[in-house]
């Protein structure tokens, strides 16, 4: 199983962490399933940009990114060439470290 390294975000993870996830999990999926509560105001369906992450290692391990992804990570706060959203980036066998940005596009949090 791959590992998710987090690098440490005030709120979400503030000392960092390793997870494990199923390969064909999305990165959202995993971080949500290990309590570590990502902005996801789209329910994970690819309509928002709340759960951008940028993706420090093994981004070309992620599956690939479509045309709705591209289109929507344009207006994420902090875009870097290796964001993706991680309600859409598909894990494969390979590990990935990834940092969650400081701020989400929301002003307001949303509660799930």
């Amino acid at each position: 199983m791959p590992v998710i390294k987090i690098l440490p975000h005030a709120e979400y993870c503030p000392q960092g962490t390793e997870i494990k996830a199923a390969p064909g999990t999305s990165i959202c999926e995993a971080l949500l399933e290990n309590a570590i509560e990502i902005e996801h105001a789209c329910e994970m369906s690819c309509a928002c940009t709340t759960c951008h992450v940028v993706v420090r290692q093994g981004f070309a391990s992620l599956g690939e990114m479509d045309e709705t992804e591209e289109d929507l990570l344009d207006r994420a706060w902090g875009l870097e060439p290796n964001s993706r959203l991680s309600c859409q980036a598909i894990l494969s066998q390979q590990d990935v470290t990834i940092e969650i940005p400081k701020y989400p596009i929301n002003h307001a949090k949303e509660v799930h």
